[in-house]
């Protein structure tokens, strides 16, 4: 039987999934690599931290920006990239029950990814490439920077049409009823926003790349600008599709919970397909090239709707987790669902953890940022990686850590690796990276500088300083910044550890031609259909939280203004 062609099947006794073998393959491996790359960027993180420390400053000026740029290439890109790819992989063939598609493009498309991570590593380590990960032109990076990262898109982009073959194996082999489940309805979000962000890659990282070695004259600023945007800005958006779907599956493995109302859920995802990618503008906002009319459609009326989606799934997601829970008797008050709920799980801490600090944090703060004039203010201040802070670590690394928890173990049929370290793990990296969104941004409201290495400004032809509060904000930032990479080290330890220590466990399921014709346990709640149809307030107190979000989001906006009025003086 050749590899091609493989259609063996295991079905986990734990959770009742059928793996199709050479899908396990890819999306072991894929989870893997992404686990190493984030350990190192992880590090390379702390290293930033600890330089922008004013007491530490613990790199010079040409390290640290060395050091920022393979941060950001590495945990923007590489780490979550390599787990969607993953996640994409699980929620096709695995949650649908079917063969992967082409299996032998899938390691193609994994060694490309891995050769182009490789090529583009080397090229920042060289030191002829700290152009940040942005690689704003004229700024020149070596050719090895950008065509890293060209063979990495093309690796991704073939994996994303690897998905999308194995929904057409599984619709033609009749492996489900009806339409796709939800998390794989999401996961599908996520691939189509990524054929749009890849294609945005290409289109300006090539011309880019033959510019680095003179078969081009001249790449337009402001034009790679706009289009390069396209592909930074939406690939965050293929995380927030990806990490909604995983809060959606942890909701459904944890307490067997089901979208509120599906239909609605649906629609909130197609809102991203639509929208989500159009807030790319809001990185935009001081360039002269574009005009006012562009900016405000596209960073107000047109994102809204976005920001509806995610706001949507704030509420369906621990809405379900809530009607679930009263269901179980958890039903005294408002709020006996979420004291009863299991914290000591860091399956499911690490999914709430990451909804309430994407919601509270990622989301206000970027809706904030993209209204244009209040978007002037702290462009390009340290509040910006703050934002990202709130969103790419907060909510998408916590969302798949905490799907990591439960995934591995079943994956390589061993028991958790110090299962009761692991408890801590989200709680330390969920509140040391929150406490750096909030820090950051507290030092960028006072105009502490995004990209400048040292923000005291040591031996310039001119003096500056900031109000003495940013500073201790910075340094409040490095110790937070501590306490999240033990938090990501204890995560790697715990991953790590199940793969090549843990305990077996107790039934384990050998391979098979035969493919089980019905689901059950968690992987029947995860592929399942349905609302859950309670009339009236079926989950009062997510509608509290909910509007206890709005209010923030009211009150916070306001206050923006009103740092906004305070720059505009009138005698």
């Amino acid at each position: 039987m050749s590899f091609e062609i493989n259609r063996e099947f295991r079905t986990c006794p734990k959770s009742g999934l059928v793996f199709h073998r050479p899908a396990e393959r890819l999306i072991k491996a894929n989870a893997v690599v992404a686990v190493i790359f984030l350990a190192v960027g992880g590090a390379l993180g702390l290293l930033v931290a600890l330089t922008r420390w004013p007491a530490v400053q613990l790199l010079n000026a040409q390290h640290f920006y060395t050091v920022l740029t393979g941060h950001g290439v590495v945990l923007l890109l590489v780490w979550i990239l390599f787990f969607e790819i993953a996640l994409l992989y699980f929620c096709s063939s695995v949650l649908l029950r079917c063969r992967i598609a082409t299996p032998r493009m899938g390691w193609l498309a994994f060694a490309l990814m891995l050769i182009g991570a490789a090529i583009t590593a080397i090229a920042i380590l060289q030191g002829g490439s700290s152009v940040m990960m942005t690689s704003y032109v004229p700024m020149p990076a070596e050719p090895n920077f950008y065509l890293g990262l060209i063979l990495f898109a093309v690796g991704a982009l073939i994996g994303t049409f690897i998905f999308f073959g194995t929904l057409v194996i599984a619709k033609d082999e009749k492996t489900y009823e009806g339409s796709i489940p939800l998390v794989t309805f999401g996961a599908l979000t996520a691939a189509i926003i990524a054929v749009f962000t890849i294609a945005c890659g290409a289109i300006i990282l090539i011309p880019t790349w033959l510019w680095s070695i003179g078969y081009i004259s001249e790449i337009d600023p402001l034009m790679y600008r706009l289009i390069w945007w396209g592909l930074g800005h939406s690939s965050q958006q293929i995380n927030v599709a990806a990490h909604v779907s995983v809060w959606y599956a942890i909701a459904a493995i944890v307490f067997g919970a089901k979208p509120m109302s599906e239909k609605v859920s649906r629609g909130a995802f197609f809102l991203y397909i639509l929208f989500i990618s159009i807030a790319s503008a809001h990185h935009l906002l001081g360039d002269p090239g574009l005009s006012s009319e562009w900016k405000i459609f596209n960073t107000s009326y047109a994102m809204y709707l976005a920001v509806l989606a995610s706001l949507v799934h704030g509420l369906t997601v621990p809405g379900s987790v809530e009607v679930a829970q009263r269901k179980k008797g958890h039903n005294k008050g408002l709020f006996e669902w979420l004291r009863k709920a299991p914290w000591g799980n860091p399956v499911f801490a690490g999914m709430f953890l990451s909804l309430v600090g994407f919601g509270f944090i990622g989301g206000i703060s970027g809706v904030v940022m993209g209204a244009e004039q209040i978007n002037f203010l702290i462009h390009n201040t340290i509040y910006v990686p703050g934002h990202f802070h709130g969103t790419v670590a907060l909510g998408t690394t916590l969302a798949f850590m905490a799907m990591s928890l439960w995934l591995v173990p079943v994956l390589f049929q061993r028991e958790l690796f110090l299962p009761r370290l692991a408890k801590w793990q989200p709680w330390l990296f969920g509140i040391g990276t929150a406490l750096q969104a909030f820090f950051m941004m507290g030092a960028g409201t006072l105009g502490v500088s995004r990209r400048h290495w040292d923000i005291a400004f040591t031996g310039s032809a001119f003096e500056w300083a900031y109000p003495g509060m940013a500073y201790t904000m910075m340094a409040l930032n490095g110790i937070s910044a501590i306490m999240a990479v033990t938090g990501g080290m204890i995560f790697v330890v715990v991953i790590v550890g199940t793969v090549f220590f843990g305990k077996r466990a107790g039934e384990v399921s050998g391979w098979s031609l035969d493919r089980p014709d019905t689901l059950r346990g968690p992987a029947e709640a995860l592929t399942g259909h349905g609302s859950i149809g309670v009339k009236g307030f079926p989950a009062p107190g997510t509608f509290v939280l909910a509007g206890f979000l709005m209010l923030i989001f009211v009150v916070y906006y306001f206050i923006n203004y009103g740092y906004l009025a305070s720059v505009w003086k009138f005698s």
